[in-house]
């Protein structure tokens, strides 16, 4: 079997690029002594993960406990969940994780201390990352003194042990919190062990924003085209292409693949509508404008040449890891010819 003759709509990874964009984020990590900590909700692969260790991450980072569920049963035995963990049946979920493998988790309120210290209580140990908010207004305490408030708590809580602070984007805003912050938990005898910043686009900056000393990326790994907008990438750089076929030309101006909302993400680039729905490698001058369900309406009037039907085009998403997690696997391709399909093992878990 070759990939010309998979039948689309399939996602596609070619292993050599995901393999020298873990190679260059690692060695600039190991550059500037930060400890990097990839977040597998990009790929939700375990054998990628297990490969992201052997480069030489120190853990991998897992959004929601049915991630690291996935990652703990594949043998990754560090992680961390950098998202809210908030109520009793998570508490017993993240307690039978803790029993098998290295936990730290997020928090940001009293409440989800609360949960981690009921998951604590079955006699494994869980690290505690208080997340502060640096402009991105999603999760996130919003003063330096509810950081410290709820990092003597967790300190001073049984089975629970403070680690440090992380945020989301790492920014200039991140580095004066953490300039405020520091000094007073110090002060408190609470040294932070991990300083934990994210962000793929700005990652290699990372060094020039905050004193951050880990690292938690994702989209790093395949890459997109919110990344190319960003300058973070180019499209050789790009390890995941979604292979379509032109299925319909009613117009002259307009071809229609075969895959919509149900393959694409429904995620804008930078640009906005005006860049369309993903980027055709074969076709620059296209533009997907409009997708349902299943049809992907593609705008032909800026291209000199034009697809034919049947002719398979490949697509770099606007974002990445909202199509690992629509389809069941992957097609993986290895020096240049296929080399089998992969499951997304962690695709689904939302929970």
């Amino acid at each position: 079997m070759d990939i010309a003759s998979l039948e689309t709509p399939v996602p596609v990874v070619d292993l050599d690029i995901a393999e020298a964009n873990m190679a260059r984020m690692q060695a600039y990590a190991d550059a500037h002594g930060l400890a990097l900590r990839p977040h597998i909700k990009t790929h939700k692969l375990p054998m990628l993960a297990r490969r992201q260790l052997e480069l030489g991450a120190k853990g991998i980072t897992c959004q929601k406990l049915g991630e690291a569920e996935v990652m703990a049963d594949a043998g990754l035995d560090d992680i961390f969940i950098s998202y809210p963990i908030v109520g009793d049946a998570k508490a017993e979920r993240l307690a039978a994780l803790a029993a098998r493998v290295k936990m730290t988790v997020h928090a940001d309120s009293r409440e989800g201390l609360a949960t981690l210290a009921k998951a604590a209580r079955h006699g494994h140990e869980i690290g505690v990352v208080i997340e502060f908010d640096s402009g991105n207004k999603r999760s996130g305490v919003m003063t330096v003194d509810e950081a410290v408030a709820l990092a003597k708590e967790a300190a001073a809580t049984p089975g629970l042990r403070f680690e440090g602070l992380m945020t989301y984007p790492t920014s200039a805003a991140a580095a004066a919190f953490l300039a405020e912050a520091l000094p007073r938990l110090e002060a408190e005898g609470l040294k932070p062990r991990i300083l934990s910043g994210g962000g793929s686009p700005k990652a290699t900056h990372t060094h020039e924003l905050a004193p951050v000393n880990e690292l938690r990326v994702g989209t790093y790994i395949y890459n997109d085209r919110s990344m190319v907008a960003a300058g973070a990438a180019t499209w050789k750089d790009c390890a995941l292409t979604v292979h379509v076929t032109v299925i319909s030309r009613p117009e002259e101006s307009r071809a229609i693949i075969d895959a919509g909302s149900k393959t694409f993400t429904s995620d804008l680039t930078p640009g906005g509508a005006k860049e369309g729905f993903g980027y055709i490698l074969e076709y620059p001058e296209a533009k997907i404008d409009r997708i349902s369900e299943e049809h992907g309406m593609v705008d032909l009037s800026a291209c000199a040449r034009k697809p034919k039907i049947g002719e398979r085009l490949r697509v770099v998403p606007n974002h990445v890891c909202p199509v690992s997690n629509l389809h069941d696997r992957v097609a993986t391709v290895k020096d240049g010819k296929f080399a089998g399909f992969v499951d997304v093992a962690a695709r689904g878990r939302t929970l």
